[in-house]
């Protein structure tokens, strides 16, 4: 049975999602979207992603095994993006990622919780066994599964789209030079981290580096590349992440 705080994060999932559908239709129809919506859109972030957090590890802790611990939790860190976000100007790609987040939970949380209390089971599957889930909730459930893979893909190009959004953006005075540095500290974590992330920085590195040396390319540019990205790996080789032993496989 769901208990209270879950209801409530499924609430905070469900102002997220519709708030920022509202957002981005708005955006989509050069129509102004109002700030008001974005920052709605992530109130239910981060009440959602609160009540995770404080599930996951509990009551804040003030000592070092618990910071590295918070540091290291990805629901901590999309929490402190979430923070990050609402009290910055609106960026309108940074909702994304937790738009899509919040869709297949309110999806899972409609099948598992809200269906069964209004859609009848279907028959059990064999004499005497127990009752079928509805065939609506199997289809929902079914679709869930086949798309979540794909939209996590997406959602790590996305991630790296925003990190280039928020680049130009300082460069051109649209947002804070401090945006490109946090965020791009986050996209740190989430390469360690996924394996999502990792494969998505594998393909844009690839068409990139491709480019760039295509036949004809003035060296100079092939220089700049490649001192680029030495400065780029030397910084992302220091982590929060846990060193793996030799030859062991990260931890996903």
């Amino acid at each position: 049975m769901a208990t209270t705080q879950h209801y409530l994060w499924a609430v905070g999932h469900f102002i997220l999602l519709l708030s920022s559908l509202r957002y981005f239709m708005a955006w989509v129809l050069f129509r102004g979207p109002s700030p008001w919506w974005y920052k709605v859109s992530f109130t239910g972030a981060l009440m959602s992603y609160a009540i995770v957090c404080q599930k996951s590890l509990g009551t804040p802790q003030p000592n070092a095994a618990w910071i590295k611990k918070a540091l290291l939790d990805e629901n901590i860190q999309y929490f402190a993006m979430a923070i990050f976000w609402w009290m910055s100007k609106p960026v309108a790609i940074a909702l994304l990622p937790y738009a899509i987040f919040s869709l297949f939970h309110a999806l899972t949380f409609s099948r598992t919780t809200l269906m069964p209390q209004f859609l009848p089971p279907g028959p059990p599957a064999t004499a005497g066994g127990p009752p079928t889930p509805h065939p609506l909730a199997k289809r929902l459930q079914l679709w869930v599964k086949s798309n979540y893979d794909s939209a996590m893909k997406l959602v790590a190009f996305i991630e790296l789209g925003i990190l280039l959004r928020v680049v130009l953006g300082a460069i051109t005075f649209q947002n804070s030079l401090l945006t490109p540095l946090f965020y791009a500290h986050f996209v740190r974590q989430r390469f360690y981290q996924s394996a999502f992330t990792r494969t998505a920085v594998s393909v844009v590195y690839g068409y990139i580096d491709n480019f760039v040396r295509k036949p004809g390319n003035p060296p100079v540019a092939i220089n700049i590349w490649d001192k680029f990205t030495m400065v780029v790996s030397r910084w992302a080789g220091s982590t929060l992440a846990p060193q793996q032993p030799a030859g062991g496989a990260r931890a996903q």
